[in-house]
């Protein structure tokens, strides 16, 4: 990484990489995070026996490596591919991803503002890394606004700019929950009164981290969505909209019901 502190990485670790030449007895590789070549013995490749060892890497494959030991006088690094799990596979080809998306965030930040990308780093990219992670902090801005960058010492003229690019170039995953409500109102006003406990709830919940759909299914059936960033906290809103919405009928002299939709 363009940002990175550390020169050498730890045993234990697991690393990005690319395979650059293979031999009969392993392969040489280049760490994408590091500024180091390593090597894969061809007995940290598998755990079966290899026929070939072209049937495992090839040039200009990535892989994800764990480090077994580093040699920093030496220069040398040894690395194994089977002793990484799958979920440590999946969860580092994420995590790098990320970290490479982030740093051509800060890109773009730079070409908006006119100032170097060391600057951006150390104005904003620090503080940001310090606090909540890289990425994560762009996702925080997208998700709770420039307040969450000025708090933690990002410059006021800097935060709207993260915000900005991280909101054309993050999208934040949601989930979606819902519900039905059956309102039944036989007053002269009845429409009405449905109407307004569906504005009223709306008005009621005031939560950035969540977005409310209403929609008429056939009358008397009314569906609740709510779009959130987890299934508890989606959750817990829709119970709240369609208690809200329930007892503002039942209080108008109606009667309501609600039940979970799978």
């Amino acid at each position: 990484m363009a940002f990175r502190k550390q020169e050498w990485p730890e045993v234990g670790d697991l690393v990005m990489a690319t395979v650059e030449k293979v031999m009969d007895y392993g392969a040489y590789v280049k760490l994408d995070e590091y500024d180091k070549t390593g090597l894969l013995h061809i007995s940290e490749i598998s755990s079966s026996w290899i026929r070939n060892i072209r049937n495992f890497v090839r040039e200009g494959q990535k892989v994800v490596l764990k480090v077994l030991r580093v040699d920093m006088e030496k220069g040398h690094i040894d690395l194994s591919l089977r002793r990484v799990t799958k979920r440590e596979k999946i969860e580092k080809i994420m995590s790098w991803k990320r970290e490479r998306k982030a740093e051509a965030l800060l890109r773009s930040v730079a070409e908006k503002t006119g100032l170097s990308l060391e600057e951006i780093y150390e104005k904003a990219g620090a503080p940001m890394e310090k606090e909540y992670g890289l990425y994560e902090g762009f996702e925080k801005a997208v998700k709770e606004g420039t307040e969450v960058l000025t708090k933690i010492g990002v410059p006021e003229e800097l935060a709207p700019v993260l915000a900005e690019v991280a909101k054309e170039r993050i999208r934040v995953p949601m989930v979606k929950v819902k519900g039905i409500v059956e309102l039944r109102c036989m007053k002269p006003n009845g429409v009405k009164i449905i109407k307004e406990a569906f504005l009223n709830a709306k008005k009621a919940e005031k939560s950035r981290d969540a977005k409310l759909r209403f929609y008429v299914v056939a009358s008397p059936k009314y569906r609740i969505e709510v779009l959130a960033e987890n299934y508890k906290y989606a959750e817990t809103v829709l119970q709240r909209v369609a208690q809200n919405v329930v007892s503002s009928v039942v209080k108008a002299g109606g009667q309501a019901i609600f039940r979970r939709e799978k």
